[in-house]
Formats: C-alpha cells, structure tokens, sequence
C-alpha cells in the first residue's frame, strides 16, 4: 500500500502547516476561546479562504477533497495547533448532511466560512447510541419539531441548525428518522451555550412547536446521521493523532534540556524506556486512523468497523500519553502558561466526543458479528 501524500494534498498540509504555525500560537487560541463564540471569526474566514473547508467537501459539490484521507490530514493539523474554530462542527458534522441533501447554495456558503451550522443530534437520554432519538416532528401547517438537545458543539453560535427529530417509530429504532433545517432565531427554539472543559463551546436546545425544513426524505435519515457522525469520529481519531505527536516531541525536548543530578532527565534509562513506549502507543494509532481514513469510502460495515477501532484506539493512547506528558513533566505541566495542560485536556476530553472507548469496543464487536466476522 503507498502511503506517500498525493502532490495535491502535499500542498493542503505544507498550506495549513504554515499558517498554524505563522499565525496561531497558543495565546492566539486562548484569545479565541475565549470570545463570546469560542472562536475568532476573522480566523475563521481565513481558513476558510484558504480552503481548508473545503477540502473536506467533494469536488462535485462544491470543494476539492473530501475523502478520508483528506479529512483525517486537516484535523492532523488542526490537533496539532489545538484549533478552537468549529471545523467538526460547521465543517463536518452540520455541513455533511447539506452535502448529501444536495443542498448546494448552503453548503457553498459554509465552505466559504459564510454561514455556521450545527449538529442538534445528541439528546440528554441517548448517550452515544445514533438511533435514540425522543424529538417529535409533526406535519401540519409545515413542520414543527418538539424536544431537547445535548452538547451541540458550537451550537449557541451557529447560524443554522441542521436537528434530527422522530417522524414516527419507537424512541430507538433507527426507522422514521428525519433531519430538519432550523434558524436557531425562530419562534420556538430556546439556546443554552457554555463552555467546555478545555476550552471549546458547546449548547442546550429546547425546541417547542419549533418550525424546520426537511433535509431528503422524511423518515429516512438514519443512515445519513450514522455516515456524518462516523466523519466525525473520524476527524476526531486523526485530531487525537496530532495532539500526541505535539505532546510527544514537546516531552522529548523537555526531557532533552531539564536536568537532573547533573545530567538531562533523558539521560535515565527508565524514562528513555517510557518514551519508547509513547512512540509504539502512537504509531499503532495512527495506523488505526490512516486505515480508517482509507477505507471511509467503502461499504457501511468495513467503514463503520475501521471508524470505531480507530476511535477507541485513539481515545485510549490518548489518554495514557496525556497522563505520560504530565508526569514526565512534572508541575510545569499543569500550568496555565505551559501548552501542555491543554493539550492534555483535549486529548482526554476527545475521548467522550462522539462516542468513548468503551463504546466503540463494543461497537466494534458488534459490527463484526453483524457483518459474520470471527
């Protein structure tokens, strides 16, 4: 298999690469956590220009990318920046279904940086489960959608909400789902936004006779809301990947240069052993997302399959390279200052975002017994 980058993509990561790297350092990302949206708009279009949206979205519809391999290489770098711009909200999660309901004039805004749109699918009882799902929808002069949503990520900022609702079927089957287009400005739709533990945004809605528009068929969107969050999970593997390789080399060079009884703390070979370790935890993560990335676009069960192994993989050696980096440290490392600590806190944090580890091993375990596998 030839893992060598296309001369296209070559060109995405040098371009994302440079711009990190010139113009988001991390007081710039404390800056933007902490604006009232969670993010800097003016950095946000100008990611956008740089069409770093736009390479998660296919050429016929508008962008140039948008594969697997194209996703798992921005949200790599976005991981190693810890980019606080809502690229797996806007760019992945919301943006997915405008792109498969061939919403054209939307999805064009989005890529643009334009217009930000969310994901309202998580509800205080689902869990991670993708077919739970309580909110009601009800036709008659139009839709109205009922119910509650959990943890939207940017959700108190975006400028359309893209709500899974129930058209009929029990609470869990994955039969009689729809998706709705609804302005979270509306008569009816109620927003909570907060903050997050390390340092992103996320909401509450209460939507209440709230009218929408349908997005494709009503009653069929299940496999639609399983396809865009399994981008997601894989987006977040591949974002995780880039965190551990920045709290990898950043321990290495602190290990180089701090000293200890006369000699660098890398000098100790128990700590050498423990470093060793964090390389091979890594490296088989990063095969997990590069052979997620690689068969996204495949049949359901091998994507779904790959998707979940990766994530819980990466939610594992995540945080064992998170408790790594800050023990390897010691106290600096828990400074508000240091990189570090934000880092850490990303990286576990990464782990309850659609879907833990625990969730997707079993997830895993049942996909294989569904597709026959041993």
């Amino acid at each position: 298999m030839d893992f060598t980058l296309s001369e296209e993509r070559r060109m995405l990561a040098d371009t994302a690469a440079r711009f990190l790297a010139d113009r988001y350092d991390i007081a710039t990302r404390h800056r933007a956590a902490a604006a009232p949206e969670g993010f800097d708009r003016k950095l946000w279009a100008e990611m956008a220009d740089l069409g770093l949206i736009g390479a998660l979205v296919p050429p016929e519809a508008g962008g140039f990318g948008g594969a697997g391999e194209d996703v798992a290489l921005v949200f790599e770098h976005l991981g190693r920046a810890l980019v606080v711009e809502p690229f797996l909200a806007s760019g992945i999660l919301g943006l997915w279904p405008l792109v498969r309901a061939g919403e054209s004039d939307l999805v064009e805004a989005v890529i643009a940086g334009r217009t930000l749109v969310a994901l309202a699918h998580g509800e205080p009882e689902s869990r991670y489960a993708v077919h739970e799902v309580a909110t009601r929808a009800n036709e008659g002069d139009g839709w109205r959608l009922t119910g509650r949503k959990s943890v939207v990520i940017n959700g108190d900022s975006a400028d359309l909400l893209v709500v899974s609702a129930r058209v009929s079927g029990d609470l869990d089957a994955p039969e009689g789902l729809a998706l709705f287009l609804v302005d979270p400005a509306a008569p009816g739709v109620t927003r909570r936004g907060y903050g997050t533990v390390e340092g992103g945004r996320a909401a509450e809605i209460t939507l209440d006779s709230a009218p929408a528009r349908p997005l494709g068929e009503p009653g069929q969107a299940f496999a639609l809301i399983e396809e865009a969050i399994g981008r997601g999970t894989l987006a977040l593997a591949a974002e995780a990947v880039g965190l551990m390789e920045v709290c990898k080399d950043t321990t290495l060079d602190y290990l180089k240069t701090r000293k200890q009884f006369g000699k660098p703390l890398g000098a100790f070979q128990a700590l050498q052993h423990r470093m060793v370790e964090m390389v091979l935890e890594i490296e088989q993560a990063r095969s997990a997302v590069m052979l997620a990335a690689g068969t996204h676009q495949a049949d359901r069960l091998t994507r779904e399959r790959n998707v979940a192994a990766a994530k819980h993989l990466t939610g594992r050696v995540g945080r064992r390279v998170a408790e790594e980096a800050i023990q390897l440290h010691g106290g600096i490392a828990m400074t508000w200052e240091y990189p570090m600590s934000h880092y850490a806190k990303r990286l576990v944090m990464l782990d309850h975002l659609l879907g833990d580890t625990d969730h997707h091993l079993d997830r895993f375990i049942r996909l294989g017994r569904e597709g026959g596998a041993a």
